[in-house]
Order: C-alpha cells, then sequence, then structure tokens
C-alpha cells in the first residue's frame, strides 16, 4: 500500500480522507504543522506528499521549497480555487501538481496515482537490448532504467516531472511536442489543460541542465530537444 503525507492544519481533513484513501490502496498520514511534516518526512517511508498552501509556522510555498531541498519525492500543493498565482508559484518550487480547494477526493486520488506512476520506471519494451539501452547526447546521459540523468559527467536530481519531460523529450530528439502533447503524455487525457505548468517545468528543467542548452522553444508550437544523440 503507498504510504501518503498530507499536511494541512484542517484537523477534520485527514480521517475520513484517509478512509476514502485506503479504497484505493492509499494508506494516508496526517500532520497539522510543518514541523511536525517535515520530521516525518525525513524519518522516511512516504512516496508522494499533499501541501496546503495556507499552514501555521510557514506556508506552503516555504515548505515545499524546504522539501524540494532534500527530496525529488512528488509533492501536491492544494491551492485557494482561482488562485491562479499560487499554482504558479508552487510549480515554480518544485511541485509536481496542484489541486483547488474544495476539491472531489476522487480527483485527488487520480492525481496522487499520476505522479506515483512518473516514479516507476518505463515498462520493459519487448526487445531486451532497447529495455537496458541509455539515451546519450552530447554532454547528457539518461538511463531510463535507474531514471538517471548525468550532465558533463555531473548527476541531475530532477523531480519525477521533471524527468518524465525530460525522456519524452529525449525518446525523439528534433521533434516538437506541443504543450498539450507533453500534458497528455505526463498528466493523461482527463487532466486540466493548464499550458503555463509545462512552461513552468521546462524552465526549472533548463536550469537544472545549465551551461548545456539543450532545450529549443518554437514559439507558438512547443518544445523539442536539440541536442545530437551519440552512437552507442
Amino acid at each position: 500500500m503507498h504510504q501518503i503525507l498530507l499536511i494541512d492544519d484542517d484537523e477534520q481533513l485527514g480521517p475520513p480522507l484517509a478512509t476514502y484513501f485506503q479504497r484505493f490502496e492509499l494508506a494516508l498520514a496526517h500532520a497539522t504543522l510543518p514541523s511536525e511534516g517535515l520530521r516525518r518526512l525525513r524519518g522516511g517511508g512516504f512516496e508522494a506528499v499533499i501541501l496546503d498552501v495556507m499552514l501555521p509556522e510557514m506556508d506552503g510555498f516555504e515548505l515545499c521549497r524546504t522539501i524540494r531541498k532534500e527530496s525529488d519525492i512528488p509533492i501536491i500543493m492544494l491551492t485557494a480555487r482561482g488562485e491562479l498565482t499560487d499554482r504558479v508559484v508552487g510549480l515554480e518550487l518544485g511541485a509536481d501538481d496542484y489541486l483547488p480547494k474544495p476539491f472531489e477526493p476522487r480527483e485527488l486520488v487520480a492525481r496522487i496515482h499520476t505522479v506515483l506512476r512518473r516514479r516507476v520506471a518505463a515498462p520493459v519494451p519487448a526487445d531486451p537490448a532497447v529495455a537496458v539501452q541509455s539515451l546519450h547526447f552530447e554532454g547528457l546521459t539518461i538511463d531510463p532504467v535507474r531514471r538517471s540523468v548525468t550532465r558533463q559527467g555531473q548527476p541531475v536530481e530532477l523531480t519525477g516531472t521533471e524527468y518524465e519531460l525530460l525522456l519524452l523529450l529525449a525518446r525523439e530528439p528534433g521533434r516538437v511536442f506541443s504543450r498539450d502533447d507533453i500534458l497528455n503524455r505526463l498528466r493523461g487525457q482527463e487532466a486540466e489543460l493548464y499550458t503555463r505548468a509545462v512552461d513552468i517545468v521546462v524552465s526549472r528543467l533548463r536550469k537544472k541542465l545549465e551551461p548545456l542548452d539543450c532545450i529549443k522553444t518554437l514559439r507558438n508550437a512547443g518544445y523539442s530537444l536539440a541536442l545530437r544523440r551519440l552512437p552507442v
């Protein structure tokens, strides 16, 4: 059963949500204070975390920033409905997804399953030679089996969303993926199309891959990987 941590100061939210989550093989723990949440996260064992923006001690943005310095665990932020700024800031700080409050528990479960799937290695192709093949580019190597990325020989720590975006572009270098293409691939056909989210994740990924200039923007078209693939 997947272990999920909710950090939200609403004491009435955790118990019914935990009961609902059990129907979907999700075990939900609830912390009402950021300090408690950080302590439990540092203890290990959780596979995803849900953060409310409005929290005592520190707000959800600062908490997201703190978690991101220590871990690439998937983060879903709960934001006030209609607060686009909250969603943008959360994504810029490294959150993998957001959900406006009030929310339907089933949608939250769906978002959790989506971010958890990104943590699982890609399905093994029928051809074993393809299954273990790393992707080598000028200054960049991606290992789909270990889900690892190295830039100029140095490991790069990516969130699940950043990794999946890079892998998507790298499997077909030079191909232009529209923002809708990327959202549909990474979040599923039923996801709300929020194209600004793609721009933010691309921006985060670019910074982590510097000094490589590898993601090309084609105005009004989308993004592509602009690196030459090296022979194995």
